[in-house]
Formats: C-alpha cells, sequence, structure tokens
C-alpha cells in the first residue's frame, strides 16, 4: 500500500522521442538566436500561450514561487485586487505543469539561459536595477508613489506645478492621519463639512415639506408621533448661525481675507463650542432631531450653499451624513477599509494602530454620499491603462472597463462594507440582498457595453464619450504626471495599471484608487472575456510594436504622449578653450606695521661716506649712526650724563658716523614687546633704484620708507645735540599711532651729539613682511641688503645697546 502511494507520488519520465527532441531543440536554438527567452511568475495562461505562439521559449524561475497572502507593504498594498482563489493554478495551468509537454522539454534546455522577458504579479520578485538594457519586464520601480493610498493622497496635491486642473474635481478629499497638521486639517475639515451638510439638511428639509401635500404630512407625523416623543428632541436654531458663520470664514480664508490674523488671535469657534455643535449636528441629521425655527434659515442657507458651490466642487457628493472612508495604506482589496460619520470614533480608531500612525499609514478621504446608482445599487469602474516609457510619459488607455455592484441596495443609514464596498473580494462572501433590484446581475459585474445600453435608456448615453471617458483619462494622466520624476523611468520597462472610478449624479468620474497587478481572475463572465483580451493586447503593445511602429494594438490606444525635449541643434560652434601661460609678476609692494615697545633708534645713513670714515674703520666693521628714542626719563638723564663728559673728538666721529653709516641692528631680545609703529610705503621703483633683493627662501622683502627731515639745531651751546621733535620730524601723524606721540616716547635731546650744518634725511627699508602691529617680532632680522651696496641696511638696536655701545665709545671700546 505504501509501495503503491510512492510509486504515484514520483512522476515517471517517459522516454525522450528523437523527433520531439530534435524538434525541441530546433526551437530552442532559434529562440535563442532571436533572444526569446520569457520568465512568469504565476499563473497567467493567457500570457504564456500568447508568448509560446510567438515562439518565446519559457525559462521557469529556479524555484517554484509559494503563493503567499497578497498583503504588500509599501511595495505590496498596491497589488492586485482581486480573489485569491483566482491566482490557485487551474487544470490549464495543471497540464502545462506536466513533464511530459513539448513546453516543458524546452524550459529545460534553456534553464541556464538569460531570461529577456519577465512577468511577473509583484515588482520585488526581480531586481529592475539588475537588468540588462535588453531584459524587459512588467513592473517600474517606484511606482508605490502613485499606486499606494498614502502615495497617491500626497502626490496629487501637486498637481498644480504641472498641470492647471484641480484636483479635488476628480479625486475625493484625503488627509493622512499620521501627520500631525494633516490631522488637524482634516479635523478642520470634518466641522465644516458638518456645517455645510447642515445647511443642506435645512434646505432639503424644508423643500421635501413644501412638495408634501398638507394630508400626506399629517399622515407621516402622526405615524412617527411617539416616536418623536421618545426619541427626538428640539435644538435651537443657534446651530444654523454657527454653520453659516463658519461657511462664511472659509470663504474669506480662500480670498486671502484672514492674513491678518495671528496665532493670538481667538478662533470664531472654541473647542467646547465645536464639540456641542457637533453633538446637535448629530441629533439633526442622523437621529431626525428638529431644529427650532429653521424655515427662517431657508434663503439664508441656499444663499451659502450657491456661493459655496463655485468654490468647492465635492459639495453636490458630500451628502448630509458626513461620511468619511478610512483606510489602512498598507492594504489591498478593500481590506480593513471602513466608513464611519463621527469625529470622535474616526480619531480613536487611528490612535488604536500606533504602527500605522507613526508611519502615516491610516488615510481618510471622504466619501462620496450621492453617488450614480443603477436601479438602487452602488457600483465602481475598473479601468485598464499601459505606461510604456516614464521620459517621455507615454500612456494607453484600453476601450472597454467593468463595473463592479454592490450585493445590498445603496443606503447612507447604514456603514455596512456590504453596501459601500463594490471589489470583488469583499463581495464575494455576501449573498445578494432580496430587495436588490432584479436588473442587476447576479454575478455582480456588468461590461461598459451593457452600461452604455442602460444610459442609453436613461437618455443620457451621449454622455458616456463626452463625460465619462475623457474625464478617466484626465484623472490618470494627472496622476501619472504627479509621480513622474519619482517613477524610475527605464526604457526596457513597462506596467499595466488599474484604476477605480466612481460615478456622480453628473456622471462626473472620481479617482478612487490605482493598483498595480490588477486581478486577471476570470470570476465571472464580464471578466472571463476582457481579462485575456487586455493581457494579448499589452502583449501587442509592448512586443509587436516595438519591431513593427504600425502593428495592431488591440484595444489599447494612444492617449498622451509628452513632446520630446528638444536638442539645441550644433551650429558648429567652437568650444575648445584655449590660453597662455600667464608671466609671473613682480612683488607688489604693501604696507606694513612695525610692532615696537622699546625706544626705537635709528640711523641715517648718508649718501656718500666720509673718507676719514672709511679711513680709520677697522677691517668688516659696518659703518652706522645711532639715533635714539628714549624709553624713560631715567634713561634719559643716564644718557645725558654720558654725552656731556664725550670729548670733542669723539664727538666728530660720532658726527661723521651720523653723516655715513647706514646699518641699524636689531636686537632680537629687545624687540618682544615693541610698540605698533606704521611705516609708509614707497614705491616699487624705489625698490628697484636702491638695489634691493629677496630673501633666499622666496619671502618678499618689501621696502619701507620712513623720512625725516631735521632741520639744524637752534641752540649749539655746550656741544649738546640739539632735536626738534616738533618741527624737524615729519612723520606724518596719519601713519602713525597714538601710542607714537604719547609723552613717554618724546624724541630725546641728548640722544645724538652735537651737527653742523644740514642734516641727511632717515630712510628706513627692508622691514620684515611678517610684522603685524601688536604681535610679537620674531629675533632673527629679516632685513636683507643688496651684496654689493650695504649702505642702505639698517637696523635696529635697543636702547640699552645703544647706551652700552655710545658708552664703549667714549671709552674707546667698539662693540659690534
Amino acid at each position: 500500500m505504501a509501495e503503491g502511494r510512492l510509486r504515484r507520488s514520483v512522476p515517471s519520465l517517459p522516454a525522450i522521442k528523437p523527433d520531439r527532441l530534435k524538434t525541441a531543440k530546433a526551437l530552442v536554438e532559434k529562440a535563442l538566436k532571436l533572444r526569446k527567452v520569457f520568465s512568469v511568475q504565476g499563473p497567467y495562461p493567457v500570457i504564456r500561450a500568447a508568448l509560446w505562439a510567438r515562439g518565446w521559449v519559457e525559462r521557469r524561475f529556479p524555484h517554484p514561487v509559494q503563493r503567499t497572502p497578497h498583503c504588500h507593504g509599501d511595495e505590496e498594498d498596491d497589488g492586485d485586487d482581486g480573489d485569491d482563489s483566482a491566482d490557485l493554478t487551474t487544470g490549464e495551468g495543471e497540464k502545462e505543469e506536466n513533464l511530459n509537454d513539448m513546453y516543458d522539454l524546452m524550459s529545460r534546455m534553456v534553464r541556464n539561459e538569460t531570461t529577456y522577458f519577465y512577468w511577473t504579479t509583484r515588482r520585488d520578485y526581480v531586481d529592475c536595477r539588475s537588468l540588462r538594457n535588453d531584459q524587459m519586464t512588467n513592473h517600474y520601480a517606484n511606482a508605490a508613489t502613485f499606486t499606494t493610498k498614502v502615495g497617491l493622497c500626497v502626490n496629487l496635491r501637486n498637481l498644480q506645478w504641472f498641470d492647471t486642473a484641480d484636483p479635488d474635481t476628480f479625486f475625493p478629499r484625503c488627509y493622512r492621519l499620521g501627520a500631525e497638521d494633516e490631522k488637524h486639517a482634516f479635523i478642520e475639515d470634518f466641522r465644516r463639512t458638518a456645517c455645510t451638510s447642515l445647511l443642506q439638511y435645512v434646505v432639503e428639509t424644508s423643500r421635501w415639506r413644501r412638495d408634501k401635500s398638507e394630508s400626506e404630512e399629517q399622515n407621516a407625523k402622526n405615524s412617527v408621533s411617539e416616536k418623536l416623543n421618545l426619541e427626538h428632541r428640539f435644538v435651537g436654531p443657534e446651530m444654523i448661525d454657527t454653520a453659516l458663520h463658519v461657511c462664511q470664514d472659509f470663504l474669506i480664508a480662500l480670498k486671502h481675507g484672514d492674513i491678518d490674523v495671528t496665532a493670538e488671535t481667538p478662533p470664531s469657534v472654541e473647542e467646547q463650542q465645536w464639540a456641542e455643535f457637533l453633538q446637535d449636528y448629530y441629533m439633526v441629521v442622523h437621529k431626525g432631531a428638529l431644529i427650532r425655527g429653521s424655515s427662517v434659515f431657508v434663503e439664508h442657507c441656499q444663499a451659502m450653499l450657491n456661493r459655496l458651490k463655485e468654490v468647492c466642487p465635492q459639495l453636490d457628493t458630500d451628502g448630509l451624513n458626513n461620511i468619511w472612508i478610512i483606510k489602512p495604506g498598507a492594504k489591498s482589496r478593500g481590506r480593513g477599509i471602513m466608513c464611519m460619520n463621527r469625529l470622535d470614533e474616526i480619531l480613536a480608531l487611528v490612535d488604536t494602530d500606533r504602527a500605522l500612525m507613526k508611519d502615516s499609514k491610516w488615510v481618510v478621504q471622504k466619501y462620496l454620499e450621492r453617488p450614480l446608482l443603477v436601479h438602487g445599487t452602488k457600483f465602481d469602474l475598473r479601468q485598464w491603462f499601459l505606461v510604456t516609457d516614464w521620459n517621455p510619459l507615454t500612456v494607453w488607455f484600453y476601450k472597454e472597463c467593468y463595473l463592479r455592484f454592490s450585493t445590498q441596495p445603496y443606503s447612507t443609514k447604514t456603514l455596512d462594507s456590504s453596501v459601500h464596498l463594490c471589489n470583488n473580494s469583499i463581495q464575494k462572501h455576501f449573498q445578494p440582498s432580496h430587495a436588490r433590484h432584479p436588473g442587476v446581475p447576479e454575478d455582480n459585474m456588468w461590461s461598459c457595453s451593457q452600461f452604455r445600453s442602460y444610459l442609453q435608456r436613461q437618455g443620457r448615453g451621449a454622455e458616456w464619450e463626452s463625460v465619462v471617458v475623457p474625464g478617466m483619462q484626465q484623472a490618470v494622466v494627472h496622476a501619472l504626471q504627479t509621480t513622474q520624476d519619482l517613477v524610475e523611468p527605464r526604457k526596457a520597462s513597462f506596467e499595466l495599471y488599474g484604476a477605480d472610478f466612481m460615478l456622480g449624479r453628473d456622471l462626473r468620474p472620481w479617482l478612487l484608487e490605482i493598483n498595480a497587478s490588477p486581478t486577471m481572475a476570470c470570476s465571472s463572465s464580464v471578466t472571463a472575456r476582457l481579462c485575456p483580451a487586455v493581457q494579448v493586447d499589452t502583449l501587442r503593445v509592448v512586443l509587436d510594436r516595438r519591431t513593427d511602429p504600425n502593428a495592431y494594438t488591440g484595444g489599447f490606444h494612444l492617449i498622451y504622449k509628452q513632446a520630446a525635449v528638444e536638442v539645441p541643434q550644433y551650429v558648429g560652434v567652437n568650444l575648445l578653450v584655449e590660453g597662455a601661460s600667464i608671466r609671473r609678476s613682480r612683488p607688489l609692494l604693501n604696507r606694513q606695521t612695525v610692532a615696537s615697545d622699546t625706544p626705537l633708534i635709528d640711523l641715517f645713513p648718508s649718501d656718500q661716506p666720509s673718507t676719514e670714515e672709511t679711513k680709520h674703520k677697522p677691517l668688516g666693521q659696518k659703518p652706522h649712526t645711532v639715533a635714539a628714542f628714549c624709553r624713560s626719563g631715567k634713561e634719559n638723564q643716564e644718557t645725558k650724563r654720558q654725552l656731556t663728559s664725550t670729548c670733542p673728538k669723539r664727538e666728530c666721529e660720532m658726527r661723521a658716523a651720523v653723516q655715513n653709516t647706514s646699518c641699524v641692528r636689531r636686537s632680537s631680545r629687545s624687540l618682544a614687546c615693541e610698540q605698533s609703529l606704521v611705516v609708509h610705503s614707497e614705491p616699487q621703483r624705489k625698490a628697484r633704484r636702491l638695489g634691493l633683493s629677496f630673501r633666499a627662501n622666496g619671502t618678499t622683502l618689501v621696502p619701507r620708507s620712513l623720512s625725516f627731515s631735521l632741520s639744524p639745531p637752534h641752540s649749539k651751546s655746550e656741544g649738546k645735540p640739539q632735536f626738534t621733535a616738533g618741527s624737524g620730524s615729519r612723520i606724518s601723524r596719519s601713519f602713525l599711532p597714538q601710542t607714537t606721540f604719547a609723552p613717554r616716547h618724546r624724541i630725546s635731546k641728548q640722544a645724538f651729539p652735537s651737527f653742523q650744518g644740514p642734516l641727511p634725511s632717515l630712510e628706513v627699508l627692508h622691514l620684515r613682511p611678517n610684522i603685524v602691529a601688536g604681535t610679537t617680532v620674531c629675533r632673527k632680522s629679516a632685513f636683507s641688503a643688496h651684496p654689493s651696496d650695504h649702505k642702505h641696511q639698517l637696523f635696529l638696536h635697543s636702547q640699552r645697546q645703544s647706551t652700552a655701545r655710545h658708552k664703549g665709545e667714549n671709552t674707546g671700546e667698539h662693540k659690534y
């Protein structure tokens, strides 16, 4: 018994006939040469048969795809909305799996070959980014931006940047409750819709009472008098005033009349007032309570509604009950969708699922309370369209669609899904109501031709081509326009979509959602005819038309193709950039600052050295002359005593040194705390005239000039040197800091020996380029002189070293 079961469970492989093997090899070789190898994930017998007929060979996936529940996340929520039973393998599919089949033999021959055409149910089964340019697939990456409820809700708001159309004219108002700002916007919309619904209720009830005869109205009152007394109560007319005031504020806001309203401005209706208003609204609309004196407000309500219709295209479909449909963004085929008409219940439902709230997956959309009904039954339309390119956007629209009916008669008094959801995956679980009109089909589906016949009987047959079809096409194109920049525009890809529409009483189509991988289940006689046809026609567009632009495309016709981007014509402009090397320019003369805190000792070089000095100068000794700026009064007195005792002979020698010496040495130790002294820059020509050179390391030594015009002393008595600080100094005060002219920097009158005749001017050259005012000066000397001319080198000495040298000269000692 066990052996028999085991033998039946293991398929037996029949002997392969040589002629069949030869035929299979020939077909496979031809297919490989033409790159006709395809792979299909899922039970798509129509696609397989159509490809086999075109000479394609199937390469089966390495492992059979295990059927999982059709709940897609971001990628999955936009999937097939058909029933799961439609995807089960049929008898035809089992026959295809038979190992004796010729196609299975060919499939095993190409199991190691490259697939050039993929058709899958889920877009994440094949990585589009890893495919080559010659490999085709039936999905685009990032298409969830419009095939999910959240994506469609968000992206359609950007339509104003792509087209002049208003999304409120074809897409019901929609909000993400997970986003805090949109949650507040929904609360405001719910309250405002309650106000407009109340105004419509007042107008319609007054019209109903006016149309009814007095006798019928009395009979109706008598029949429900007891019920009114027990369950109903009267509410005050203040709620109508509130509704009118809120609608007026809304109209003002649309015209930006509230531009001066700030956050501190109190709202026109407080939260407590809103709570009371909604409770009264529920009592009136949902439970039939009466409003005292409502007839007085009928004209005001009608006038306000007329103004609102001009700016609110969805006012006619809003109805009276303020019903909203709540959709979990991560599910498809109608799962988890509920209808509610109370604000507190909606917010409580959303708050219970924190995961969906965190990801902003809860979507609330205004329910169309007044749709077009067929024999008192609600329906929606499934319309196919095909996208073959995203850049430029190319859209194909299928000429046929089908209607899906609800199993229950339509009513807003109940919020059951059997009444308001037309998805076949929902309605298949309900039995048709006995109260439903017999004209509604038992399988709950109509073809578009049947619906057109119904409209013809209603005298509205022409509106199908003039209102319904153009409206659906425009809605599809607008939805694709807003997401064109988000979808990856792969050239070798295509995708078939299924859009769901509802029709208003004026036959205006309203887009509900767009589904990727629409169901191809043959669940009724209508879908058994249309679904295979749309699959075959899809292959005609994406395969046959690639090789033959005039190929027959079946029921698809092109409704939109963007204009190609115009590429500027080449006019022969030479875009080559040429250039010449730049010569190295001479260094510019810049103004620098000398920091000085110690007494500045300047030597005044003479243009011609004296013969006497040259004669008595020791070998290797550099001529020098000292001009001392005294640091303090105490040091001045000491210097005065030293210079007073100088003999006349030494005075003459010092005078000769002052006239002929050109070098001043700066003490690196005494320059650590020098005060700032601004030195005026001389033209570059003076540097060239003096033969100045640059440092070996490349640092530019910019010459500076500090000129003094020393006038003859006014008093020569006692042989004391006279230095006139007030009139003799020609240093501009604008170039020197204020500290230079402080009393502690007065030029000492005893710093020089006595001079006879006119005195030369002082020129300070070769200051260090990195000396900045207020900074510490480097120890090393930054001066450089031309090797052949040392008379222009100047070195600065501190007061202490200068004084010591003069003292040494007075005693006959020379220190360098």
